[in-house]
């Protein structure tokens, strides 16, 4: 079942009472801080990964993306910029669909994702699967050529003083029980049961029970293998949070940023009969944010970016935090960009072009109150192409000497149209793929960053 975001819905044969109880709970274990956090969505108790239409047995999808399995069916959750109404998606257009992610994720900035260069050998399945299998071919490189090892403080009973002595427990514990010959100690071990190498045990354990490549499966027993004397634990995303490294284990971080993206966004646990259950869900929105601002700070190397700049408030009183996606500055000028995950251009007839007219009261509050007269819009293209020409509004700030406030809106091509033309190729890899499309990106960014106003 394909199902875009906001679009299409679609019948389900299977029991909707089921499913619904089975999102209810992945909603209640989701981490509520996490690597895309949405504070309004926080207090919500009902889940929001898909609307249920009981008196039609439909299903439509809100704000995710990813794919649920749930009682033998599969459920895409696709990007509303890739749906098209009269047409009929083949599986290679899934798959092409589902390389965009993994493309976008790439470059975002909150997880490490340097294996996306890596070729996805001739896999044609849904993205987790290809997570699954970047993730179980980095790690077990890794662990065949170094295991992680770091110090760890053990307590434990000694015949003689090793570390640091625990006085109050050696009292309380030894002293005061006649075990006056067995020193209760603090001391550093040089630890291969240690926290991180828990992670990734229980993280390879959790994808091998979920996966349905039989390359992954091997590659998954082997890094279990590999850590079979590790002890067993369930950990949570800030467990991985923090862990940091020292530069010896620098490629650990890797292994890390995939242990939090697994962790964060995957739900698998026994439901009901012990039927296994699984979920791995993204919101595009932040993803498409996240993907921007990577893009332009590592490929657009003339711009200096800065991330979710928060040192203005809205009010007085410094309540309301005003928060622009980016702040760029060229050399000069500065330039407040925000992006917005939504399709405009549409209809035709809009005379608004799609833009939300509560979008231009939030630009023109970051213009105010940060002093900048240039303010982007950027929006991704959809699969039916995109404009060059961007939509302009110029305000006039009454209060600041009539000066004016350009925002300007524009499409950026993320797509590469050329696979959806072509018949899908699993064998290449993510740079071969959308090496024409990154350089169609950059020269947009450039050119919509060097425009006068």
């Amino acid at each position: 079942m394909n199902l875009f975001e906001y679009q299409n819905k679609e019948q389900f044969s299977g029991s909707l009472e089921n499913l619904e109880g089975f999102l209810d709970d992945i909603w209640e274990q989701r981490e509520k801080k996490h690597l895309y956090s949405d504070s309004e969505l926080e207090v919500i108790e009902t889940q929001q990964f898909l609307q249920v239409f009981h008196k039609t047995k439909e299903l439509k999808s809100n704000k995710y993306t990813g794919v649920i399995h749930f009682e033998g069916h599969k459920i895409n959750l696709l990007p509303k910029i890739f749906y098209e109404a009269d047409r009929q998606y083949k599986e290679e257009d899934i798959c092409c669909m589902q390389a965009h992610i993994l493309w976008w994720l790439s470059y975002c900035r909150k997880i490490k994702f340097p294996s996306y260069r890596t070729s996805m050998g001739s896999m044609k399945s849904d993205f987790f699967e290809v997570l699954v299998y970047l993730f179980a071919k980095y790690t077990n490189r890794l662990l065949f050529s170094s295991i992680y090892q770091q110090y760890e403080e053990e307590e434990k009973e000694v015949a003689f003083i090793k570390g640091r002595l625990n006085i109050n427990e050696y009292i309380h514990e030894n002293l005061a029980r006649g075990r006056w010959h067995k020193l209760n100690c603090a001391y550093d071990i040089f630890a291969f049961d240690n926290k991180f190498n828990r992670i990734i045990k229980y993280v390879a354990s959790m994808l091998l029970n979920v996966t349905r490549n039989f390359e992954n499966k091997n590659m998954l027993r082997e890094i279990i293998f590999i850590l079979d004397e590790v002890s067993d634990c369930k950990p949570t995303v800030r467990d991985c949070q923090n862990i940091r490294f020292n530069p010896l284990f620098s490629e650990f971080e890797t292994v890390r940023d995939y242990c939090m993206l697994f962790l964060n966004n995957s739900i698998s646990y026994e439901y009901k009969n012990a039927l296994k259950l699984f979920a791995f869900l993204l919101p595009m929105e932040y993803v498409f944010e996240d993907f921007i601002f990577g893009f332009i700070d590592r490929e657009v190397k003339e711009v200096n970016a800065s991330s979710q700049v928060s040192s203005k408030h809205l009010d007085k009183e410094e309540i309301f935090v005003l928060r622009p996606d980016m702040l760029l500055n060229t050399g000069s000028r500065q330039i407040i960009a925000d992006t917005k995950y939504k399709v405009i251009y549409s209809e035709v007839e809009d005379p608004k072009k799609g833009i939300s007219q509560g979008d231009l009261y939030q630009m023109l509050s970051y213009a105010v109150r940060f002093k900048i007269k240039d303010v982007i819009l950027f929006y991704p293209d959809t699969v039916q192409g995109y404009r060059n020409s961007p939509s302009q509004i110029n305000i006039k700030d009454e209060f600041a000497e009539n000066i004016d406030v350009n925002i300007r809106a524009y499409q950026l091509p993320i797509i590469n149209h050329q696979l959806f033309r072509d018949a899908y190729a699993g064998s290449n890899n993510l740079s071969d793929m959308f090496e024409s499309t990154k350089a169609e990106l950059k020269e947009r960014i450039r050119s919509i960053l060097t425009e006068q106003s």
